[in-house]
Formats: structure tokens, sequence, C-alpha cells
């Protein structure tokens, strides 16, 4: 039987370098570096005599039309893609609502406060630079928004050091300004509301909900429920990204007595390898293939939206999340951890003008033409470079390293949410 305990090894050693690759893929610094790739090849493509092949990619239609889901390619990564990443990431913040840092509720209004500072500045410094201009009706959104795995990937790679606090805040201020956004695109970006279809993806998220209440642990429970609640959602015209943060937080992050570990850390463990390795590089992918011709270029600075959008990003972001956590401990309505730095937030607030993902996906929705949509991307991706260069430089100086990284903490057990 030799051949057969040949075929057990290389499927043992198979097996052992897809888990190499998963833990791989589990670090921001790597999952950043993928989708920054994709990103460039998606730049490169689109600038070649081949970028009409990319754009026909882009517009690819896939799908049954039967349920209106004959979508292109580039929507496909826009609302199906970053449901996923959206699903992860919400997985990761209820985690730290319950049973990590954030559960003491003046510590968890900190982030969420910051984050409205975060949101609230830079619109308002971009709705008055683009008031008036076609387009700044919705446009004012564009800047409000944290891409979460890039700023993450530049926070490991540049801030090693610092406290796990940072990243936790990071993470929130990021995670929350994300979900405002996407309630933002689900009242300003929907022009026709079907109420059926919303009831159908509230009773589909609530049979989630039971079922984790009642401990179901199948996948094929699951699954179906999760996918009709992402195509209600669709059916609805709320965009439909928002099924995932709906469907973590529903997710029970407690384990029971004799359970190894909590739904939210399995499906966690498993589906980040493919959200950081597969969802936001398509995503990046697809939304990148900026044109940089000389009215492009030339657009980021003359072209009023482009501009504000810049500004609203680089100044308003920092000016919003720094200001936003100073005035929430001053006035005694959230608590800065003891491990956590004022230089640290600054510098977090700094990457918070990272708005790549979710902002390329507000400006395909603000624009119908094209020439403004590719100014306002370029201004976007111009921004995002600056403020994470920025933000590295900020967290590689030395008074931000002068401590260990603290490890995290134990997690609770029992049975809960």
């Amino acid at each position: 039987m030799p051949q057969f305990r040949s075929v057990r090894r290389t499927a043992r050693q198979a097996a052992t370098a897809v888990d190499e690759l998963a833990r791989y893929l589990r670090t921001e610094t790597i999952g950043g570096a993928i989708m920054l790739c994709a990103a460039v090849v998606a730049l490169i493509w689109a600038n070649t005599p081949a970028g009409t092949a990319y754009r026909e990619l882009q517009e690819l239609t896939v799908g049954p039309a039967a349920l209106h889901l004959d979508l292109s390619l580039a929507t496909w990564a826009a609302d199906g893609l970053l449901a996923v990443f959206f699903f992860v990431a919400g997985l990761e913040l209820k985690r730290e609502l319950v049973i990590g840092e954030l559960r003491e509720r003046r510590t968890a209004l900190l982030p969420v406060l910051a984050a409205l500072g975060g949101m609230v500045v830079p619109a308002g410094l971009a709705a008055l630079i683009i008031f008036g201009e076609p387009g700044a009706g919705k446009a004012w959104a564009i800047p409000m928004a944290t891409d979460i795995a890039f700023a993450l990937a530049v926070l490991a790679i540049a801030g090693s050091p610092l406290s796990r606090s940072v990243r936790i805040f990071l993470l929130s201020v990021a995670v929350v300004d994300d979900l405002g956004v996407i309630l933002i695109i689900a009242l300003v970006f929907t022009s026709s509301l079907s109420l059926a279809a919303l009831a159908v993806a509230v009773a589909l998220a609530g049979g989630y909900a039971l079922l984790q209440h009642l401990r179901v642990r199948t996948a094929w429970a699951y699954v179906p429920l999760a996918l009709g609640t992402w195509v209600a959602l669709h059916e609805s015209g709320v965009h439909a990204t928002i099924a995932g943060m709906t469907l973590a937080l529903l997710t029970r992050v407690r384990a029971d007595p004799g359970e190894e570990e909590a739904p939210a850390a399995r499906l966690e463990h498993r589906l980040q390898p493919w959200s950081a390795g597969f969802c936001v590089p398509v995503f990046a992918f697809f939304a990148a293939g900026v044109v940089l011709s000389g009215d492009t270029l030339s657009g980021v600075v003359t072209n009023r939206v482009a501009l504000g959008v810049m500004v609203g990003l680089l100044v308003g972001k920092a000016l919003g999340v720094l200001g936003g956590a100073l005035l929430a401990v001053r006035f005694g309505r959230a608590r800065r951890p003891g491990d956590l730095r004022w230089r640290e937030i600054g510098a977090v607030a700094v990457l918070g003008g990272v708005g790549f993902t979710v902002s390329l996906l507000v400006t395909e929705l603000s624009f119908t033409d094209p020439a403004t949509t590719e100014q306002v991307k370029a201004a976007v991706l111009v921004a995002s470079l600056v403020a994470a260069g920025f933000g590295a430089v900020l967290l590689r100086t030395p008074a931000m390293r002068g401590r260990p990284t603290e490890s995290a903490g134990p997690q609770m057990n029992g049975r809960g949410a």
C-alpha cells in the first residue's frame, strides 16, 4: 500500500500548506499588501492600451436575471464581497464590545464619539468647499469613511510596538464611521425603497439571531439565511453590504461552558483569510482602475469636488477624530484607557484619512459623469496615500516607541450574547 501512504502524505502536506497560507492572510500586513498590489495592478492596467479590456471586465454582467441579480463584476465586488469584509470586521467589533476592551460603556464611547467627530467635520468641510457644484448633494459623504484594512495594515507595519489599545481604537473608529456611511448610503443613495423586501430581510436576520440563541451550530442552517438577508436587502434598495455588519452584530461571541470557541471566533478564524486574501483585493482591483489622464490629474486640484474630498480626508478626519476624542474625555462622556496615549490617538486620527474602500464606493454612487468620477477617485487615492504615509511617519517617531506591545487579556466565558 505504498501508493496510499504517499497519497495521504501528499494530502497532509497540502492541508498544512493551506493552513499556513490562511495564517499569513490573517495578518493585516499581508492582507493590506495584497489589497495594495491589486489596486496597483488595476491602476496600471487601466492606463495601458489594454485599458478598454479592463473596463469591459468591470462591466461584465453575471448572475440570475430572474432574481434581479444580473450584476456587473464591479457591482458584485462592491455589494457582495464587501459584505463579507464588513461581516468579519463586525465580528471583531462585537467581540471587543462584549468581552474585550470596549465592554465598559465609557471606554466604548471614546471611539464612537471620536468616529462621530471624524464623520461630521470632514463632511462639513467638504460640503463648504463643494457647495453648488454638480453632485454636491451626495459627495459630502465621500470623506467620512476610513478604510479598515488599509489603515490597520499601515498600523501593523509602522506601529508594531504600540499597545493593543491603539489597534482596538483604530478598528472601532473605522468600523463605526464605515457603518455610519453605509447607513447614509441606505438613506441618501436609495432611490426607491421596497418595504416588503426590507421586512423579509429583517425576518431572515431575526431567524439568524434565533438560531444563535438556540445554539444551532450547523452551517447549513445559517448560510441560506445569510444569503437570503443579503438578497432581500439588495432587492429593498438598501445597500446590501449592511447585511454583513447586521449579521455580525447578531452573532454570539461568548463561548458556552465546554465549548472550545464561540461562533464569532470560529467564523472570524475561517472567513478572515477569504476577506483579506480575496474579497477586499478584488474590490480594490475593480474600484481603483482610475484613468490618470492629464485632465484627471489636474482635476484633483482644480475640481472643487475633488479638492473638497481631499481636504475632508486629510484635514477633516484628523481634526474630527482627535477633536471628538478630546471633547468626549473633557466633558466626561468617555474614558481614555490608561495605555492609550493622546499622541497615539493623534496618529490614528491622521490614519483616519485613509478612505480608500468605502470612499471609492460612495464616489461611484455619487456621480453619473465619468470624468468627475475619475477625478474624485484620483483625489481619494492621493489623499489615502498621503494620510497613510504621514500616519506611518508619526507612528515611527521615537516618542511612539517607548514601550513593548501589551498582550490581549483573557476572554470571558459563559452563556450570553
